[in-house]
């Protein structure tokens, strides 16, 4: 059987299948700290341990969590990255991405037709490097590209916030995460400038969080629901042993998916009220669904407090005299919860296998812990109980537990704490094609990592020198119902007979869940290396290019996102101080007055311009002239409420 073809040289070291395996030559730098990422689907956070207590690290106004939206220009620059850019979703959806975590290590047949159908942006399966692709006017950006600006963003803030310089990271992926997209999650901690140290599980990092690792033994649960993947670990904890019994899990269920069932009820809705969307071209319905979805996932918050919400179109989609009610969509908080039962069941189902591998029962648990955005949702907390028999744990802030725990981890690989052991597992079995395009599983899933696996194989065709590879990854018996990993040809070999040579195949995963594998020939001991692309991604020159590209206009892509903040941080004031003035402006002088209005014009001008200094220095001459409206504001305000007292 032919299978592929590679790289080869005299046998050195295992192959990687590893995006991040090499690196530009560099005087060596001192290194900086290590910080722990949550890259989320809906929300990232970075956070770093402090003597040993783990935080979370903010920005600059203060907050934690960062959405993982960013609004794009047309070269693929961020112009902005987090809630500015999540605010424009339902307005300008051509301009904005999110979700991009749902398509790392995908390729466009591995999206359903339904969630294409919610992605308002344009997805096109680039041949070249066998990956989805997001398409933003003339140009093609990977999910690795778009997470590494993310990536980007937060080590930025890490730096700030630290006062350092940081170069390395533990990045948590879900343990549901494939091989492919862990290493592609790799791939974008290194476009950013980060030296990936541990690609990390989520429900792992989450048990950390939670402090589990420096309490009493016992065996949890972690029910981690975010915003667009799902996972179920069962982990024990005995002697500052921290081991992960079992995982399951579901890539493509979450919060996202809670917001599109909301958002296709009320497009039907719509559509038998009598608007009529057929008419709408294409790019009108992408416009229309990114607005509904934007809609929906409010109103999904919304009956959190209230037992009926709406959405409801803008004006600008009342086609032929249609009513305000044709375009509203009425939900009850019951007629969501039916709409969400077979999402929830879906993460049931996952926690029911989890258990099965462990060989354990909920009665045998201890606790059972909640992660992630998504299980805010009452609907979800009620139907964990039922089947846990218990009431799970919420202690902690659930966005934050799982950056927390990999901030932990980070702490233990700085060397600043060797007391903990952390035994965590593989999610899919791996192993290779054999003949007939069956698998042959070398390591089962829920072994624990790292772990090391081989086999000896032997040839099946008259006079064959060469000996075909393809390594897989799932739980099906046939190659064809798997995930295809690499493939790779081991040469050289005499001419012999069926069943003559002896083939070793050795698989080595590491501690982030990145497979290693090795070819030997043990009758005439001819041993390669061979260099192994994984069957998506970009090769060496597409990501050595990247790198240069980040680093040779890093000064110019940090200029760029000064003026962005200046220019958002001088919109808002602009806002304020318009409205103060419609408020207050009698309350100074007509000079006074003059002078703020001008020195208003001045700062819309610099905005206009693009010059962070001039804004900032516009934005300086502002608070001048206004600090005495402002004190005159608030003097007026205490004496209106001592009258209202008195009286």
């Amino acid at each position: 059987m032919i299978f592929g073809g590679g790289r080869f040289k005299p046998w050195g070291v295992p192959i990687q299948i590893d995006l991040g395996s090499s690196s530009p030559r560099k005087a060596p730098e001192a290194k900086g700290l290590i910080v722990g990422i949550d890259l989320g689907t809906t929300n990232s956070l970075v956070a770093y341990a402090r003597d040993g207590r783990p935080e979370v690290l903010k920005g600059e106004n203060g907050e934690t969590l960062l959405p993982s939206v960013l609004e794009i220009d047309a070269s693929g620059k961020a112009r902005q990255i987090g809630q500015g850019a999540k605010a424009l979703r339902g307005s300008r959806p051509e301009d904005v991405l999110f979700s991009v975590k749902r398509l790392m290590g995908r390729t466009l047949k591995d999206i359903s037709e339904d969630a294409r159908r919610q992605i308002p942006y344009e997805l096109v399966d680039d041949v070249a490097s066998h990956q989805v692709k997001v398409k933003v006017g003339d140009r093609l950006l990977s999910p690795i590209e778009i997470s590494a600006q993310i990536l980007r963003a937060l080590k930025e803030r890490a730096e700030k916030a630290l006062g350092q310089k940081v170069d390395r990271a533990v990045i948590t992926v879900p343990a549901y995460f494939d091989d492919a997209q862990r290493t592609a999650t790799k791939a974008a901690g290194r476009i950013a400038g980060l030296e990936v140290l541990r690609v990390f599980n989520e429900p792992t990092a989450a048990a950390l969080g939670y402090g589990w690792s420096f309490e009493k033994p016992g065996t949890i649960a972690v029910f981690d629901l975010g915003g667009g993947t799902f996972d179920v670990s069962i982990l024990r904890l005995e002697a500052a042993v921290l081991e992960v019994l079992a995982t399951s899990g579901d890539t493509q269920l979450g919060g996202d998916d809670f917001d599109a069932a909301l958002a296709e009820a009320a497009w039907n809705a719509f559509h038998a009220s009598g608007l009529d969307l057929d008419t709408l071209d294409a790019a009108q319905q992408r416009h229309l669904r990114a607005e509904i979805l934007a809609a929906a996932e409010e109103a999904k918050i919304r009956l959190g407090d209230v037992t009926t919400t709406e959405i409801r179109l803008g004006p600008a989609w009342f086609a032929g005299g249609a009513s305000a009610d044709k375009a509203s969509f009425t939900i009850t908080r019951e007629a969501a919860e039916k709409l969400w039962a077979p999402l929830v069941d879906r993460a049931i189902e996952r926690c029911r296998s989890a258990l099965a591998d462990a060989k354990l029962a909920p009665a045998d648990l201890d606790d059972v812990v909640l992660v992630g955005g998504s299980t805010r949702l009452a609907y979800v907390q009620r139907r964990v109980e039922d089947f846990f028999g218990r009431k799970p744990n919420r202690t902690l802030h659930p966005d934050e537990a799982v950056a927390l725990g990999a901030a932990v981890q980070a702490d233990t690989l700085a060397g600043n704490d060797s007391n903990r052991l952390l035994l965590d597992v593989i999610p899919l079995s791996l192993g290779i094609e054999t003949v007939g395009g069956a698998v042959a599983k070398l390591i089962p899933r829920n072994s624990t990592i790292p772990t090391e696996a081989r086999d000896v194989y032997t040839n099946h065709a008259e006079k064959q020198t060469a000996f075909d590879i393809h390594v897989v990854q799932g739980e099906r018996e046939l190659v064809k119902d798997n995930r295809s990993l690499a493939r790779f040809k081991l040469r050289g070999l005499e001419p012999a007979p069926p069943g003559f040579h002896r083939i070793e195949v050795t698989f080595r995963i590491d501690a982030s869940g990145i497979l290693g594998v090795r070819a030997k020939d043990l009758r005439s001991g001819k041993a390669h290396e061979i260099e192994v692309r994984p069957s998506f991604g970009l090769n060496d020159d597409e990501l050595f290019a990247m790198l240069e590209s980040a680093e040779g206009h890093a000064e110019a892509d940090a200029r760029a996102r000064e003026l962005v903040d200046a220019r958002v941080e001088a919109e808002t004031v602009i806002r304020a101080a318009e409205k103060t003035l419609e408020m207050s402006g009698h309350l100074v002088t007509a000079h006074d007055l003059a002078e703020i209005r001008a020195r208003l014009v001045d700062l819309r001008n610099a905005v206009q311009g693009a010059s962070p200094e001039a804004i900032h220095k516009a934005l300086s001459e502002l608070d001048a002239v206004t600090r005495e409206l402002a004190e005159l504001q608030v003097n007026n305000a205490l004496g209106q409420a001592m009258k209202g007292q008195k009286a």
